[in-house]
């Protein structure tokens, strides 16, 4: 079993009558990308500033590196690296200029770490070219830079693909697998587009309206968005009664307006058209279907699916 990096129970944000997050339990491991998907508002942020100690806990439970009181829990943080929001700097500096300031504030030692994350984020050539006339995606590459400063454990980042253009999305997702891989950085990353993320994290966690919906593992999701039998009819509740007695087998998702989903079975549209039919059930719609990601997405905050 992989070793727990980043592990909450029941954790919970509230801000006078507001739950801004409520009882969120979820598991990263080390070695892990894992993508936290949400709706903006969902609570994503209020999340990970509690993670990164910028916001105090409401209740629940919080433990790093398998450290959860109070004393060793800022003492793990020390190996987290972090971009929340936007990345400020100061414009009229350079690049190195910047991190020499942040490494000395922070207090880590060595300047050999500025060179090596400023090649590592694809930045040791921008000389004398001062911060203010960087695109957006140089200055999150650059937010991450300052991130990897002290050689971190753990990346937690906030949006970091937000307002990118498609060039600079794949600059970022490249920069995230190496930083995985070479440095052996286990990955948090927060985004409101599934798509963005599906093609570098290993693991998700669904979090909607402040609550954890799911978490689930890349190759799960994978299996999830595989062709299905797309159903609409009359009586959704006689219709799953139909299907659990005549099918043994059969995985579904039940889905708001009378609609469903089949995930197995996928050769017997015909029959499974015919065996609710014949029970009285009036069938809208029946055909096979592929599921997107944003599909998925939308369906898990709205179904609720069986096996």
């Amino acid at each position: 079993m992989q070793d727990v990096v980043l592990k909450t129970h029941k954790l919970t944000k509230v801000y006078g009558k507001q739950i801004i997050n409520n009882d969120i339990s979820i598991t990263i491991r080390k070695g892990e990308i894992y993508g936290l998907i949400g709706k903006n508002g969902a609570g994503k942020t209020t999340l990970i500033r509690m993670i990164t100690g910028l916001a105090h806990k409401s209740s629940g439970e919080i433990e790093l590196f398998g450290k959860s009181g109070h004393i060793e829990l800022d003492r793990a943080r020390t190996m987290i690296g972090s971009l929340i929001e936007m990345p400020a700097f100061y414009g009229d500096m350079t690049a190195r200029e910047n991190l020499e300031v942040s490494r000395l504030v922070r207090n880590i030692a060595g300047e050999k770490y500025i060179d090596e994350v400023l090649e590592l984020v694809g930045l040791h050539n921008t000389g004398k070219k001062k911060v203010k006339n960087f695109s957006l995606g140089m200055k999150q590459r650059l937010g991450i830079a300052n991130a990897l400063l002290g050689n971190p454990r753990i990346l937690i980042l906030d949006e970091p693909i937000n307002g990118l253009d498609p060039m600079g999305i794949v600059e970022i997702r490249d920069l995230l697998i190496k930083v995985n891989k070479e440095k052996d950085v286990t990955i948090l990353i927060s985004s409101h587009i599934l798509g963005e993320l599906s093609e570098i994290a290993t693991s998700y966690g669904f979090i909607n309206n402040g609550e954890l919906i799911k978490e689930i593992s890349a190759k799960e999701l994978e299996e999830s968005c595989k062709q299905y039998i797309e159903l609409e009819a009359d009586d959704i509740t006689k219709v799953v009664t139909i299907l659990e007695r005549e099918i043994k087998d059969v995985s579904y998702e039940v889905l708001p307006n009378n609609k469903m989903k089949i995930f197995n079975n996928l050769e017997k549209v015909g029959y499974i058209n015919y065996i609710i039919s014949t029970n009285g059930v009036i069938v809208e719609k029946i055909g096979l279907n592929t599921n997107s990601l944003e599909g998925y997405f939308m369906d898990i905050i709205g179904g609720t699916q069986h096996a």
